[in-house]
C-alpha cells in the first residue's frame, strides 16, 4: 500500500514591539567620591506562540566609538562626560553587542507577557567637567 499526502509548511514570524524610558542621571557632582547611578526600562512584547527568543544589544558610543567608556557630549560645548550602561544591578557587565568583553541580554518573550528589562547606568566619580547638559543617543537593537 502506498500512502500519498500533501504536506504544507507555514512559516510565521512574531510581531514584537518595544517601548523605553529614558536613562536620566539628574545633576552630577564632580566633587562627589561616589558614582552617580540611574536606571531606565526597556519593555519588549511579542504576539506569537511559541515564543521567540529576543536578543537585545546596545551600540557603541557615538562619541567615544567604543563601549568602555561611553561618552556623553556637552550640548553647548565640546566637553564630554564618561558613563556606561550595564546589564546587571551590580554594574559589572557592560551592555554592548557581545564583542570587546560586553554582554547582551536574551529571553523568550511569551505572548501576553512582555519582558521588562532594566538598564543600569553609571557615571564614574571625580570627572572634571563643565557645567551644562550632557547627552548621547544609544541604539538598542532587538533581534528575534
Amino acid at each position: 500500500m502506498i500512502l500519498m499526502g500533501l504536506f504544507h509548511t507555514d512559516t510565521s514570524y512574531a510581531l514584537c514591539s518595544i517601548t523605553t524610558t529614558p536613562l536620566t542621571f539628574g545633576n552630577y557632582d564632580p566633587f562627589s567620591a561616589v558614582p552617580h547611578d540611574g536606571t531606565a526600562t526597556i519593555i519588549v512584547g511579542c504576539n506569537e506562540a511559541p515564543p521567540p527568543t529576543v536578543v537585545m544589544s546596545v551600540s557603541a558610543s557615538q562619541h567615544s566609538g567604543g563601549f568602555n567608556p561611553r561618552k556623553m557630549k556637552l550640548m553647548t560645548g565640546t566637553g564630554f562626560l564618561d558613563y556606561n550602561v550595564y546589564t546587571d544591578s551590580g554594574r559589572t557587565q557592560i551592555w554592548g553587542d557581545g564583542s570587546a568583553n560586553t554582554f547582551i541580554r536574551s529571553k523568550k518573550v511569551t505572548k501576553n507577557t512582555p519582558w521588562s528589562s532594566t538598564v543600569y547606568g553609571r557615571i564614574p566619580p571625580g570627572q572634571d567637567v563643565s557645567i551644562g547638559s550632557y547627552n548621547e543617543t544609544v541604539t538598542v537593537t532587538i533581534d528575534w
